[in-house]
């Protein structure tokens, strides 16, 4: 067992392994249903996507992960505590590690009606190190990867284990 600081200082002990990537997501997926319907969180998918075309999901898509991917600093965690921050305390510190910025871009798709789920993945067996949001446009899941200059729709090669995660 290890300790795991979630976003409004409350720590919880939570496994490790598997259990404790479940557990992650889990606290990661209540908090995107809390936060699509923050007023600033709205207000900025808004804002980011006001100049496309009506109806452009695509775009849309597009547009707030760039803005994530671009303009939300990679930071890591503190050494040896895994924490989640909310989408509100990412865009104040204007930095956050796999999660805080997966995080944000799913609270932002799912504020203009985008469903959202987040895969974390592993590139060892056994072990999942890593996660991103997947957004569905159309009938298909797309990967949106926040943390590595890539296009939307690139997803990370020779992932070995992963765990799906619905918003």
């Amino acid at each position: 067992m290890f300790l795991r600081q979630i976003a409004n200082s409350e720590i919880r002990e939570i496994p490790d392994g598997r259990a404790g990537v479940a557990a992650t997501l889990k606290t990661m997926a209540d908090l995107v249903r809390e936060y699509k319907k923050n007023a600033r969180i709205r207000d900025l998918a808004a804002q980011l996507t006001a100049d496309l075309p009506n109806k452009d999901y695509y775009a849309e898509a597009v547009r707030l992960h760039q803005y994530v991917r671009d303009e939300i600093r990679y930071l890591q965690d503190v050494r040896g505590v895994e924490t989640v921050q909310t989408p509100t305390l990412t865009l104040d510190l204007g930095s956050g590690d796999c999660d805080d910025k997966s995080l944000l871009l799913a609270a932002l798709l799912e504020s203009i009606g985008h469903p959202t789920r987040f895969l974390a993945v592993g590139f060892r067996h056994g072990e999942i190190d890593h996660v991103l949001v997947e957004t569905k446009i159309g009938r298909e899941f797309i990967a949106a990867e926040t943390t590595e200059p890539v296009p939307f729709g690139w997803r990370p090669p020779d992932v070995l284990d992963s765990i799906v995660m619905y918003n």
